[in-house]
Parts: structure tokens; C-alpha cells; sequence
């Protein structure tokens, strides 16, 4: 369950290559919970948990909610809170997925990916982009994303102001093969613990 409808798409390829990473011989399927199924979109935390839970029946729930400005533990323990409040009708595992500032800081760390899902894959154009131990300190990766995206598209006059960059942002993601950078990252070192302990608790790193 995420943040927003357009997380999904950049998460999905993310928690599949962790999960693969720890699964041992154990089966993955990766579903992402679309609120919008829901009409009204349920408001509040623990309304949207309730759904993903009922709309999608799951072995375990991974939760994400970018951290933004406060501090990624205040957000786990929001999201605590809420599968707590919720007691009994949470039968499955949960898990907390907390990127610092938002998602799109981990999509910034292969130049090769942006190229390909801006549709100019030998591009020669400089990206300048940023080294990973910086990403958690971007004030705002996602406009970062768009902002290279549209750089190595490299189109010019009508054609660039077309082009849209959050239709490829998901694009980045499915383009990138190889995940392991991001351990460098104290969110996804958070993550990666957590997913380990899931398979432990569960006996799936078998």
C-alpha cells in the first residue's frame, strides 16, 4: 500500500528485486494496493490499511509513507499506530517502507535507467547525476527525477515541452536491474532489516 496511486510503480521493482535478494526458493508476487478501487478513496491511515487488507488479501502488507520533512521513526510509528488500531482485523505481517523525502530518491542511482525511460538511450548529454550518499539530503528528488529525465530525453521546442516526465518515472525504475546501491541508504538498510526479520518470523528463507 502506498503513498500515492503513482509509487506503486516505482516500489514494485524495488520490493521485488529485496525480496528475491531473501526469499531462497520461496515464491514472490508483488501486487500494489490501488486505493483508487475505492470510492471514496478512504481517508486516514488505518481506513486505507483496512482496504489494501480487504480489497487485496495478503501474506504481508508492506506500508509506504515517504518520510518527506519529519523524521522517518515519527512515520513508523504512525503507521504502528494504525495497524494497532486496527487489532484483530490485521492478521498478516507488516511491513514499513520509509524512504527519506520521497521515493524517487531511490530511482536516482544509474544514469543508464533515466536514459532509457526518457526514450534516448545513447544519449551523450551530461547528467550530473548526483552521488548516493547525497540522495537523502536532496530537498526534493522527485523534481530532480523530472528535471534529468527531460535533460536526457535531449528534445528541443515543442517536442520537449510534451514531454511529460512523470509517465516515465515508473519507466526508471523497470529499467534498473540492480538495487544493491541503495544498501548505502539508511531507509533502505531500515527496509532491508525489516524484510529480513519478515523471513525469519515466517520461515521463508528456507
Amino acid at each position: 500500500m502506498t503513498d500515492g496511486p503513482s509509487d506503486g510503480g516505482m516500489l514494485i521493482p524495488i520490493l521485488e528485486w529485496l525480496l528475491r535478494a531473501h526469499c531462497g526458493s520461496a515464491g514472490i508476487d508483488v501486487v500494489h494496493a490501488d486505493l483508487r478501487r475505492c470510492q471514496p478513496v478512504p481517508r486516514g491511515l488505518a481506513n486505507r490499511i483496512r482496504f489494501a487488507l480487504e480489497a487485496y488479501p495478503c501474506d504481508s502488507l508492506f506500508v509506504h509513507r515517504d518520510a518527506e520533512r519529519e523524521a522517518p521513526e515519527l512515520r513508523r510509528q504512525e503507521i504502528q499506530s494504525a495497524i494497532e488500531g486496527l487489532g484483530a482485523k490485521v492478521g498478516v505481517p507488516h511491513v514499513c517502507v520509509i524512504p527519506v523525502r520521497m521515493t524517487e530518491a531511490w530511482l536516482l542511482i544509474d544514469e543508464t535507467a533515466i536514459r532509457r525511460a526518457s526514450d534516448n538511450p545513447n544519449g551523450k548529454v551530461e547528467l550530473n547525476v548526483p552521488p548516493i550518499s547525497s540522495l537523502e539530503d536532496k530537498p526534493d528528488p522527485k523534481q530532480l527525477l523530472h528535471d534529468l529525465l527531460i535533460t536526457a530525453s535531449e528534445l528541443t521546442g515543442r517536442r520537449r515541452k510534451s514531454f511529460n516526465p512523470r509517465e516515465k518515472v515508473r519507466l526508471v525504475a523497470r529499467h534498473l536491474e540492480d538495487f544493491s546501491p541503495l544498501r548505502r541508504l539508511s531507509a533502505f538498510r531500515d527496509l532491508e532489516s525489516e524484510v529480513q526479520q519478515l523471513f525469519i518470523n515466517r520461515g521463508w528463507n528456507l
